[in-house]
């Protein structure tokens, strides 16, 4: 059914080696069972257990370097466009070890990478909080000094992987220093103390908690990076994963292209198919443009971060911003490409409509994009 064709590897912005990155995660899409959504937990259990069988959580966290981000993002966009939970298990493993290959020791990515390569831990990041959202600066979380050790009491909110984490990258106020008062720390989630105080639905299901930390008790030796770096830890790990949240968006974005053309395929209208309709082939033009056009700046923005030096938060914001709102529109106009069908309850397209919502909020809203993007322009 493929015809929208995405992160195009002959462009020049990728090397030879990404096509086997491509079909690594083709070949493990054609593996996947049917996804049980009514069961997330054991699902998102499931998808990581098969990504670390099939070696492709080494993108997320790998043994020696720096992350592949034009490979994190042709993985993605793959894995989007076969399931929007089997991207999510992918880019949290990543997200939540990335402080860990950021700032953690050799003994602290030893002790959990090989775990989390493997598809036997799952990772977590906690950052969001109820009053702190984008605004990390109002974290209230608190760790403090203990002896040898940090007593740490707050709680996290809308926590992804939070019910089923095994590790949580957690970062928390040691000082009254806004941002520079944050230090970041390797959690547990045995830990005594941490508890899922809610679980929180949402319109795309997929393991989501707010968590609570009573007198959590951990080690200096669970401390990532110096005191006071979290903040800079945490907006490191961001800027990896930024540019992919935009091919995820581009899978879910070319996945409702694909429906939708297959739909107007098939679909009479008077004495010919939809697809036949100029209104319908305007709307498809119009679609597959955004696409190609947002696949052009992810592309761009992947490969600067992996091969050029310097600040490069203004072509990931860019790549985000417009992938993330291109995706919301490609898909509504599928919604309506597909009239009734495209509201009712397990069609596809109805699913894609509920998956890509999330994207232009979570690791950085649209507007906070917007205000990077004027803000590196505005210097």
């Amino acid at each position: 059914m493929t015809r929208a064709v995405g992160l195009d590897l002959a462009w020049p912005f990728f090397e030879a080696h990404h096509s086997s990155v491509a079909a690594a995660a083709a070949a493990l899409c054609d593996t996947l069972q049917p996804i049980d959504h009514e069961d997330e937990d054991a699902a998102c259990r499931a998808l990581v257990a098969a990504m670390g069988k099939a070696g492709l959580l080494t993108l997320s966290a790998p043994t020696d370097g720096p992350h592949d981000v034009r490979a994190l993002a042709i993985t993605r966009e793959r894995l989007a466009y076969h399931s929007g939970l089997a991207d999510f298990a992918f880019a949290m493993q990543g997200l939540g070890f990335g402080p860990v290959m950021v700032a953690g020791t050799e003994t602290q990515k030893a002790e959990w990478g090989a775990r989390v390569r493997g598809g036997s831990a799952i990772a977590a990041f906690a950052l969001t909080e109820p009053g702190a959202g984008s605004d990390a600066a109002r974290v209230a979380t608190r760790a403090t000094r203990d002896g040898s050790d940090w007593l740490i009491d707050g709680e996290k909110t809308y926590i992804s992987n939070g019910p089923i984490a095994d590790i949580i990258t957690l970062f928390a106020r040691t000082s009254d220093e806004g941002a520079r008062g944050l230090t970041a720390f390797i959690l547990p989630a045995n830990t005594p103390g941490l508890s899922v105080a809610e679980r929180i639905a949402v319109v795309a299901p997929h393991p989501l908690a707010r968590l609570r930390l009573d007198s959590v008790r951990l080690p200096d030796s669970a401390r990532l990076g110096e005191v006071g770096e979290g903040f800079t830890i945490a907006m490191a790990t961001l800027n990896i994963f930024r540019v992919t949240v935009g091919a995820a968006a581009l899978g879910l974005a070319r996945r409702a292209l694909d429906e939708a053309i297959a739909f107007a395929s098939q679909r009479p209208l008077g004495n010919a198919m939809l697809v036949d309709n100029a209104v319908t082939q305007d709307r498809i033009g119009t679609m597959a443009t955004r696409i190609d056009a947002a696949a052009l700046l992810i592309a761009r923005a992947a490969w600067a971060k992996d091969t050029q030096d310097g600040d490069h938060r203004r072509s990931a914001a860019m790549a985000k911003l417009e992938a993330t709102e291109m995706a919301q529109q490609v898909i509504d106009s599928a919604v309506q490409l597909h009239g009734g069908l495209g509201v009712t309850v397990g069609a596809r397209v109805e699913a894609l409509y509920r998956e890509i919502r999330a994207l232009r909020i979570y690791e950085g809203a649209s507007e906070v994009q917007r205000m990077i993007i004027a803000r590196t322009l505005l210097k």
